[in-house]
């Protein structure tokens, strides 16, 4: 009880725990978060005397507040942008960088919408507001109703340069704070679509993607995303001041390791190739 007590109010308070309390805090992507707070349960039931408190708001938040030293890790969905990069050099923060499972962007629809897979150039239509009716793309003669991410999140910042190519998003996109409100906001809505993490898709159904007319279209799952043929993969990091020591050098390395990655699994997010993950480890 007091482990779940402490997460839920550093949810509600963010960092200020860390600077009262000495111990390990975890902020930013969203799409993250509920990963984060899974391997800071494990991780505290394994070493009793530790606490990891860990707060979502957006990768961008999480990037701020490495640089300004708020937090000890940043959860991302995106790497740093380049005036990111510059902006820590400036206050004498070298970011390092840990890719700690996968993910697939997924495209979220009602479960009555009768559309079962999109193009990359629908895709980007319907966000830039090329395209509008359901009716373009094989569905109903319905208005599309399309909700998405705030500014300040990775994968906001991810579908803008991998499937809008740096295209703006149009007016009438309804930006919301987080995955699980983009995915309520399509579960009530037949005409509604939306997109964010593939951990997150309840009461909702996957579109099914491809590139181009002439590619099959692949669902986003496990095996997909993890194989590459899920054409909006991407992975998820970890970002530290400079190269993990002591406790978060440890704890990074569980996140790593085949437990780590099987507590990522069974929150339904996509565990890193074994290879890759033991690469990934802090020497």
């Amino acid at each position: 009880m007091k482990k779940i007590i402490t997460l839920t109010l550093v949810l509600l308070f963010g960092v200020s725990l860390l600077n009262a309390g000495g111990n390990i805090t975890i902020k930013g992507s969203d799409t993250l978060v509920r990963l984060g707070q899974r391997w800071a349960e494990e991780y505290m039931k394994l070493n009793p005397g530790v606490v990891v408190q860990v707060s979502g708001g957006g990768t961008g938040t999480g990037i701020a507040a490495l640089i300004n030293g708020s937090t000890d890790i940043c959860q991302a969905s995106r790497d740093m942008k380049e005036k990111e990069y510059k902006q820590a050099e400036v206050r004498g923060i070298k970011p390092y960088r840990v890719a700690v499972s996968l993910d697939g962007i997924s495209i979220f629809l009602n479960e009555k919408n009768p559309v079962k897979e999109l193009t990359f150039a629908q895709l980007k239509g319907i966000y830039t507001g090329a395209i509008t009716n359901w009716k373009e793309v094989g569905g109903n003669d319905a208005r599309i109703i399309v909700y998405g991410r705030e500014n300040n999140s990775g994968t906001y910042a991810f579908f803008k340069e991998h499937v809008l190519d740096e295209e703006d998003y149009s007016d009438y996109t309804q930006t919301l704070p987080g995955t699980a409100a983009v995915v309520n906001a399509v579960a009530k809505d037949v005409n509604g679509i939306g997109y964010g993490g593939i951990a997150w898709a309840t009461g909702v159904r996957y579109a099914a993607i491809k590139k181009t007319d002439q590619d099959q279209a692949v669902l986003p799952s496990m095996e997909t995303v993890s194989n590459g043929t899920y054409p909006i993969s991407r992975e998820l990091f970890w970002f530290f001041s400079g190269q993990p020591q002591g406790e978060l050098k440890k704890l990074v390395n569980w996140a790593l390791s085949e437990e780590g990655q099987k507590v990522a699994e069974s929150v339904d997010y996509i565990p890193l190739p074994r290879e890759l993950a033991e690469k990934n480890k802090i020497k």
